[in-house]
């Protein structure tokens, strides 16, 4: 039987290869075959927390026993917005402990934050109506990779170049340069992680309020991408005050408490948000999934999630961050090396000034030492200028058990060396 060649649409040809996130993916997916015993030190896969397992696991033990909980989580369908009693909940603890005014209708479920953001980037920025373009302004770069792919119409994203602020033990942090940030009437939406992936970066809360008044300014929403940060699952080790108002829109995630797996991510936004992501959702999703909201809801109800976290999430990341960072700087001793101060969020980016090869080369060396770490360069969606800082950063997972950590940063450490000394 002949088959006829597959033809693409725009979208199937740009989706259906090979992009940055499906391309990291594959490689973390397909590096187990390659390698057995790899160390897996590239993607964002949260840590066990013992602790909190044990709670996962009592609370599904708990639902399977209740038969009407078991069917509310998994028999049937709830709105495209989410659950209602869990959006109620949700919004009265973030109330109380944030001190917003925000009721159910402030507040969607999706599939996942990556989900979330390709369905809000794409009502704001891209081809308009009346035939012009707009893109979503990134304030600095580096920024997520799983922003990069997710608009459906070229030259999506602009992103501006942040001032280095060199500080002491071999540290240094990026800083937003709004001397050279500029929103113009192409300006969809402003959008920064915070914590950022990859650097561990907490933009400050002054410069969060810099970033509001120039989004108000414009007259476009300021996106905030919260999958670490505060009020939960709050991996942060400096100050940083929630925020929100009804011109933000505040992306929240479970996957960093320990459940990637169910997929849930929560969009906090006003209420004309809210309709167009849920209208829009029930056309792509139909409805999200049930699960995490399921798990979570009690500990919402109470306002205990806080304190889960506050007593085992982010104590454990403190005290994974200090031991890494103490590794890396050993193994890293006699090159000239750099850490951005780790502020937040489970990875180390490491940068290499001057380095003889790119961040790729060296990902792929490391990664046939058995070493799987993410090069730098993908993280620059956005900017168009050509930067030679861009191709010196590596980011590396310190989440795994401490054996693997340990282990990666010595071949790290050695092939590093071994590129200034030879190249």
């Amino acid at each position: 039987m002949k088959h006829s060649a597959l033809q693409l649409s725009v979208f199937g040809e740009k989706f259906a290869g090979q992009t940055g996130a499906s391309s990291l993916m594959d490689d973390l997916g397909g590096a187990l075959n390659d390698n057995p015993n790899m160390l897996f030190m590239g993607g964002g896969n949260p840590s066990r927390i013992p602790a909190m397992e044990a709670l996962f696991a009592e609370r599904m033990a708990s639902m399977a026993r209740n038969s009407d909980q078991l069917f509310g989580a998994l028999g049937v369908y709830k709105s495209p917005q989410g659950d209602r009693a869990f959006l109620a909940a949700l919004a009265k603890m973030l109330s109380n402990i944030c001190g917003w005014e925000l009721t159910e209708r402030n507040l969607a479920i999706s599939n996942g934050s990556q989900s979330a953001f390709f369905v809000l980037f794409n009502l704001f920025a891209g081809r308009m109506p009346d035939g012009s373009k707009r893109h979503i302004q990134l304030p600095l770069a580096p920024e997520y990779l799983g922003y990069a792919d997710s608009g459906l119409s070229e030259d999506f994203f602009r992103s501006t170049k942040p001032t280095i602020e060199l500080l002491e033990g071999n540290l240094f942090k990026y800083h937003v340069d709004f001397e050279a940030l500029a929103l113009t009437d192409a300006t969809a939406a402003v959008c920064v992680s915070r914590p950022t992936n990859p650097t561990g970066n907490v933009i400050s809360d002054d410069e969060l309020q810099q970033l509001d008044r120039l989004a108000r300014a414009q007259g476009v929403p300021l996106i905030i991408d919260n999958a670490y940060g505060t009020p939960f699952p709050n991996i942060l080790f400096t100050d940083a005050k929630p925020f929100w108002n009804d011109n933000t829109i505040l992306l929240l995630s479970l996957s960093k408490l320990g459940l990637p797996g169910v997929r849930t991510g929560i969009v906090v936004a006003n209420e004309s948000v809210i309709r167009a992501f849920s209208n829009a959702n029930a056309v792509l999703n139909l409805a999200s999934g049930n699960m995490g909201p399921a798990l979570v809801q009690p500990w919402i109800e109470s306002g205990e999630l806080i304190q889960l976290c506050e007593r085992h999430v982010r104590p454990h990341y403190r005290n994974k961050v200090g031991a890494a960072l103490t590794q890396c700087r050993e193994a890293l001793a006699g090159t000239p090396f750099r850490v951005h101060r780790p502020e937040g969020a489970l990875f180390l980016w490491l940068w290499f000034p001057d380095l003889p090869i790119t961040s790729d080369e060296l990902y792929r060396r490391l990664k046939k030492r058995g070493v799987l770490v993410v090069s730098g360069h993908h993280f620059f969606p956005g900017l168009t200028e050509p930067w030679a800082h861009q191709h010196e950063c590596i980011r590396v997972n310190y989440g795994q058990d401490a054996d693997t950590v340990r282990r990666g940063f010595a071949i790290i450490g050695d092939e590093v060396a071994r590129a200034y000394s030879h190249g």
